[in-house]
């Protein structure tokens, strides 16, 4: 099998610096938009497995990328929590029942990850199938803290006005909600990772529009509580688990001292400067601008040098984007973005 990506997250010496893309089974793809109409919906494509394989698979058709991660939605957990979920593009994620109030949120039923999300862990052993070895398979999730935002919410926000009113004038509802979701989160990368997932990962997109204080104790705590259920887990000690707070770059040494195998970057913070401070003790993911994308190629390739000569020539990188890809990036400048990467890092 081809364990490039692995064997960078352990970090471990490769013959060049492995490279996936958040989002990278996404709207850019014509392939993706025809299966997504097929479908007929976003959720119905989610929740059919086969389907869900086939855009989990469509990007490695065309690029040689290093690993594959699972086509779903970080809003599957409060999904299946009963909110009555809707996935409109153009509109965003809604829920028809958000959590306003502290009996909302004593009443919030656990879930039983297995028969109510199974159809993602059905996605995931048809996929390991169909890869066949050829490259690993990421599960992932949503951060208590991020999935708590859209279901306090009720979609997305900026100014996030009813959670971080609870934050604020309740914590401990809060902290009994974030409680409650970090269970399903840890039931739930369980059970990808007996499914087949290979290596899991906890997008934190919500984390970064925190104070200091609040995101430690609202969400770095409960990432940190699922690392240590899953390497405290004979049978799930061995996944690599990568932490990715949105903004996170002023906590990089409280993230990585988590417990975390790596940590994914965004683009405000440099590659040598967060190696400086963290040195090697966690694999580092990331981190160009996905914006860089829209320019031409020559511009891709220069941008996708500049982070790989910053990091130099150590182990443990992942290259990434900074956050998920744009619906109208060219396919084409992801092809150049793929080539460069490999071809640079192993001159470097």
């Amino acid at each position: 099998m081809q364990d490039r990506f692995l064997k960078a997250l352990r970090r471990e010496p490769v013959d060049c610096t492995p490279v996936w893309i958040m989002r990278q089974a996404g709207r850019y793809l014509p392939e993706y938009r025809a299966t997504r109409q097929k479908a007929g919906d976003f959720l119905t494509l989610c929740k059919t497995p086969e389907l869900a394989c086939e855009v989990t698979l469509q990007p490695l058709r065309r690029f040689d990328l290093d690993a594959a991660i699972i086509f779903s939605d970080i809003l599957t957990i409060p999904d299946a929590m009963g909110l009555g979920l809707t996935l409109n593009e153009g509109i965003g994620p809604r829920f028809d029942t958000p959590l306003r109030t502290k009996k909302d949120i004593v009443n919030l039923p656990e879930i039983d990850v297995d028969s109510q999300l199974g159809y993602v862990m059905d996605a995931i052993r048809i996929t390991r199938k169909e890869l066949d070895g050829k490259v690993p398979l990421i599960g992932f999730t949503g951060s208590p803290w991020t999935l708590a935002t859209y279901m306090v919410e009720g979609g997305g926000s900026k100014e996030f006005q009813f959670v971080k009113g609870l934050v604020h004038n309740d914590p401990e509802t809060a902290h009994r909600l974030l409680v409650k979701i970090t269970k399903a989160v840890i039931d739930y990368l369980k059970a990808q990772i007996f499914a087949g997932a290979q290596a899991v990962m906890v997008f934190d997109t919500w984390g970064g529009t925190l104070s200091t204080p609040a995101y430690m104790d609202f969400s770095l705590k409960y990432m940190t509580d699922i690392v240590s259920a899953l390497k405290s887990d004979p049978d799930t000690r061995a996944t690599p688990v990568t932490l990715f707070t949105k903004g996170g770059a002023g906590w990089l040494e409280q993230i990585a001292d988590s417990g975390c195998d790596a940590v994914g970057l965004d683009w405000t913070i440099t590659m040598d400067s967060a190696r400086n401070r963290i040195g090697n003790r966690v694999a580092l993911q990331g981190n160009m601008d996905p914006t860089v994308l829209y320019a031409s190629a020559s511009r891709v390739q220069a941008e996708a040098t500049r982070i790989i000569e910053e990091f130099g020539n150590h182990d443990g990188h992942i290259f990434n984007l900074g956050h998920g890809i744009h619906p109208g990036i060219d396919p084409e400048n992801v092809q150049a973005l793929v080539e460069t990467v490999h071809s640079v890092s192993r001159r470097t």
